[in-house]
């Protein structure tokens, strides 16, 4: 099984905020890292190790990786070792069917009563990953994506059930993160969310719903495809 090195390259920064709490600092890098694909199923984590990285003593990362647990993004063996999760594809399918669930409901509710500065937002974070897809960066794609949808869910007064979609978030977004660099995927995600603006922003919410619900199951259609390619991430 790959280690987790405190000194690798794709490890999180080891740089702390010292006037916030440290485990939810810890939990939030282990969880990005863990969700880009930087830590990949079956990295071993040392909570010695993560603890001498960051320059902490282990409790907080004890911490960390409990919350990691209850998202199912690690599994802890005690007095043997915390591995990083296999991509549960059942995991992914509920979060999936909340997330389309909440997000038909929100497109609605915003074509129906479009806030003034939704667009402009929304048009941002498009541009922010047409620029990131030019480049093939895809972790500013990635984080880009987030932000469109959380400023839909912000806009809508919901964001504490954005907070909620995120938690269940890990396995689908792994998956995602998989199926991005496949040719043509990170334009097809660009044009999805261009028309589902132009029809919050036109008014027609059962447009809107309809091209959310083409966007949500994007790659969950291709699971066959992205378990071929990557058999050992995938469980289920």
């Amino acid at each position: 099984m790959p280690q987790f090195s405190p000194i690798s390259r794709t490890a999180p920064s080891p740089r702390l905020d010292r006037d916030r709490q440290a485990a939810p600092q810890v939990f939030e890098r282990l969880r990005e890292a863990i969700t880009a694909l930087e830590l990949t199923p079956g990295t071993v984590l040392s909570r010695t190790e993560i603890a001498a990285q960051f320059g902490i003593s282990q409790t907080p990362v004890r911490d960390a990786l409990m919350r990691l647990d209850k998202e199912g993004l690690v599994e802890i063996y005690p007095q043997h070792a915390t591995v990083v999760s296999p991509i549960d594809v059942n995991h992914a399918e509920q979060a999936h069917f909340l997330r389309r669930s909440l997000e038909l409901e929100i497109v609605r509710t915003l074509a129906l009563d479009t806030p003034p500065t939704l667009a402009a937002s929304l048009t941002g974070a498009i541009a922010q990953q047409e620029a990131a897809a030019r480049v093939e960066d895809f972790e500013t794609f990635s984080a880009m994506d987030r932000l469109f949808h959380r400023t839909l869910y912000e806009a809508a007064g919901m964001s504490e059930l954005w907070l909620l979609v995120r938690s269940r978030s890990g396995h689908i977004d792994r998956l995602r993160r998989l199926h991005l660099p496949t040719p043509g995927k990170a334009q097809e995600i660009l044009h999805d969310h261009q028309r589902i603006l132009a029809a919050i922003i036109s008014g027609n919410a059962v447009e809107a719903q309809d091209h959310l619900r083409d966007h949500l199951s994007g790659t969950l259609a291709h699971v066959a495809q992205i378990r071929a390619a990557y058999p050992a991430y995938i469980r289920g």
